[in-house]
């Protein structure tokens, strides 16, 4: 099984902004973040093949939201790490989650699970609203 990051979306009010930001990003060209180190677990998250490697899950308002698979690990302007990955969001389970500051690794086994083929961002569960319902155990 892979191995993912997670990340906060700064500047993301919503998943429907941040979705939006991606997609723009992506009509200019290829989609990255940037790092200073390569994670050292970094061939766990790549994967073997293509599709079969980690994601980045998206943190806003303290809840794991969306996934962007991750394609490669790239180099980036100043000797930094470009981390590629797919502009195309995939909606998962709300999963309450501290924000952090960079990136940090998620296993497999931790991962939430993806939501149901043509889900959109506006269907989903807001994530202030699925924060206080895992507060209160009741997802």
């Amino acid at each position: 099984m892979p191995l993912h990051l997670t990340k906060v979306a700064f500047g993301a009010t919503s998943l429907d902004h941040l979705a939006e930001r991606l997609r723009q990003r992506g009509a200019e060209g290829p989609v990255f973040l940037t790092t200073r180190y390569l994670p050292k677990r970094h061939e766990e998250i790549a994967g073997p093949g293509a599709g079969e490697g980690g994601s980045l899950f998206w943190i806003i308002k303290h809840t794991l939201v969306a996934r962007s698979p991750i394609l490669r690990f790239g180099e980036a302007e100043g000797g930094r790490v470009a981390i590629h990955i797919d502009p195309e969001l995939v909606l998962t389970e709300g999963r309450p989650k501290r924000a952090h500051q960079g990136w940090r690794y998620l296993e497999a086994a931790d991962a939430p699970a993806d939501l149901g083929a043509g889900v959109v961002a506006s269907d989903a569960i807001p994530a202030a609203l699925l924060g206080k319902l895992s507060a209160l155990g009741l997802l």
